[in-house]
């Protein structure tokens, strides 16, 4: 099976010269906040073209609720946000990272203040600052209530579209890194990207710096609260193409999503929880207090594996969260959106217990970067959630997210464009070319393999791990890759499926070795943290091994 898993370099057959060419200075792979703001900011130094898988509205950023946190009030101080950021990440942060994006946070507001975004004011028309869990000061920007995340997208998106020098190609997904020499690994040059156009079919896209912002993985787990897009696709390249991907094993459930037996989960921000509400088991107790003195407020790998446990201790399918004192015309100001999902499901907010329970939410773990942006293969940046950047270590702080993002998405952008100028690699089509060994293995149905893949990943490495259960989810995994990525695939959901069974082995092999628990990472058979394991795992490829190594916290 390594054969397989190791080999594949690219998911598709070609030859460059039976191809469509595209040449840009600059490749940006993604449109949420990471991608839209490395974009605007590369279009300062040359021609930029965007691509999305989706609609250009379409991703994790657009449906973040919860906020944006900034040092931004005179009670406030950028240590103590450091302070909550590191605690919060379990001893897995690196300083100098948390402490260069929070020193930078206020200006990146101020700056999307500027171009229109319209955050929630106060009735002195200052900026309304809430909290919530794992912060110990109101510093939270929110907008429209609990629609920040749609605000911040949507004001990226006009600025992109008034920018000269970017293009934007919607419903163009990303199939492959292309690098030099073809087998790629750290030193390796990125030349662009293989894509699939739905009008166009495949075509390669030339670039002389490449930028990766393709969002998240949460569709890996059955539970998520992640759109369908979420499918871990710029993990799964990154590491195709040879680069160094780090804390895998990190991915961060989020307590509370919208339980309603058939539905889809949706979010039910941590604001909520912030400005007051109460979670209740089946017997309505509020049972929080037993597991944490910060009750609703604490970190979210607690009050995520407290409402499991509650769970399993009741006999409950959910836990709920009592926002009735709040009252219903209270609750629909401040959160409309989750108002209105609520309603959509005859739940009164402001009569009824909202029944909840954890999801997948935030993958931390992601192709390793320097405080650059930089990947270790060369013209290759990565930003926001399929980055690993050491800001969130083991446990994202919430509303830490979308201000990494646009940092980091500004810092690639500068820094991309800058190299422009300092390196000369001209764009010139190479004679790239690959075949996929031929495979007389039957073909597995590709939906199937999707649910049950998703479901092995939520009951064997979800909020609670085992050795023994990490391991049969290796092994699974690995007896499906044979009949699934030996096959070159001609249309996007073969490709999801693809890349979805190798990224949830690299998390699965993470989970195994870290013999440990810490922040998102819990090991029923290690319940406790070990000093020897604060530092990173890194994972990385070549065509005979898959290479696990470690590296100090910064």
């Amino acid at each position: 099976m390594e054969n397989v898993f190791l080999k594949r370099r690219y998911l598709v057959d070609f030859q460059a010269h039976r191809l469509g060419h595209i040449f840009t200075d600059v490749l940006v792979i993604g449109g949420g906040a990471a991608g839209l703001r490395a974009a605007i900011e590369a279009a300062r130094y040359g021609q930029v073209l965007l691509i999305t898988k989706g609609a250009l509205k379409d991703s994790n950023t657009s449906q973040a609720q919860g906020g944006i946190a900034a040092v931004l009030d005179a009670h406030d101080s950028l240590q103590e946000h450091i302070d909550d950021t590191l605690v919060a990440g379990a001893d897995l942060c690196d300083e100098p990272v948390v402490r260069y994006v929070i020193e930078h946070a206020a200006k990146h507001i101020r700056e999307l203040v500027e171009w229109g975004a319209a955050f929630d004011r106060g009735e002195d028309h200052e900026l309304d600052l809430t909290r919530e869990g794992g912060h110990g000061r109101r510093r939270i920007v929110h907008a429209h209530g609990d629609a920040t995340g749609w605000e911040v997208s949507q004001t990226l998106i006009r600025r992109v579209q008034s920018t000269e020098g970017i293009k934007v190609f919607e419903n163009c997904f990303a199939v492959d890194l292309m690098t030099d020499p073809v087998e790629g690994g750290p030193g390796s040059l990125c030349l662009g990207a293989i894509t699939w156009h739905e009008r166009y079919g495949l075509q390669m896209i030339w670039a002389r710096q490449t930028i990766l912002a393709t969002g998240g993985a949460g569709v890996i787990w059955r539970e998520t609260t992640n759109p369908p897009i979420a499918t871990a696709d710029g993990h799964a390249m990154a590491f195709r193409a040879g680069a160094t991907l780090a804390d895998m094993e990190m991915m961060q459930f989020h307590p509370t999503t919208l339980y309603i037996a058939g539905a889809s989960r949706s979010l039910i921000s941590e604001a909520v929880r912030g400005e007051g509400a109460y979670l209740v088991d089946k017997n309505g107790c509020r049972f929080m207090g037993d597991y944490h003195a910060d009750r609703e407020l604490a970190p979210r790998d607690i009050v995520a594996r407290a409402i499991l446990t509650q769970m399993a201790k009741t006999g409950g399918t959910h836990v709920s969260l009592d926002v009735r004192h709040i009252g219903s015309q209270a609750f629909a100001e401040r959160f409309p959106r989750i108002y209105e999902q609520c309603l959509e499901f005859d739940i009164d907010p402001g009569a009824d217990l909202i029944p909840v329970r954890p999801a997948a939410h935030y993958m931390i773990g992601g192709a390793r970067v320097e405080l650059d942006g930089h990947t270790d293969v060369q013209a290759l940046f990565a930003c926001g959630e399929s980055s690993c950047t050491g800001l969130h270590g083991a446990n994202r702080l919430g509303s830490n997210s979308l201000i990494e993002a646009m940092i980091f998405g500004q810092r690639c952008g500068q820094l991309a464009g800058e190299a422009l100028a300092q390196v000369n690699n001209r764009l010139t089509v190479q004679n790239l070319s690959y075949h996929s060994p031929a495979t007389v293995r039957t073909e597995l149905d590709i939906s199937d393999i999707r649910q049950s893949l998703r479901s092995v990943m939520w009951r064997n490495a979800g909020l609670v791990r085992t050795g023994q259960a990490l391991s049969e989810s290796i092994e699974i995994i690995n007896f499906w890759s044979r009949y699934v990525l030996d096959k070159p695939f001609n249309a996007p959901a073969g490709w999801e499926v693809q890349n979805m069974l190798q990224v949830a082995r690299l998390i699965s092999t993470a989970a195994l070795a870290r013999t440990e628990s810490r922040g998102a990472h819990y090991r029923d058979d290690y319940t406790q943290s070990d000093p020897a394991w604060r530092k990173h795992q890194l994972v990385r490829r070549t065509p005979e091994e898959l290479v696990v190594s470690e590296e100090p916290v910064r």
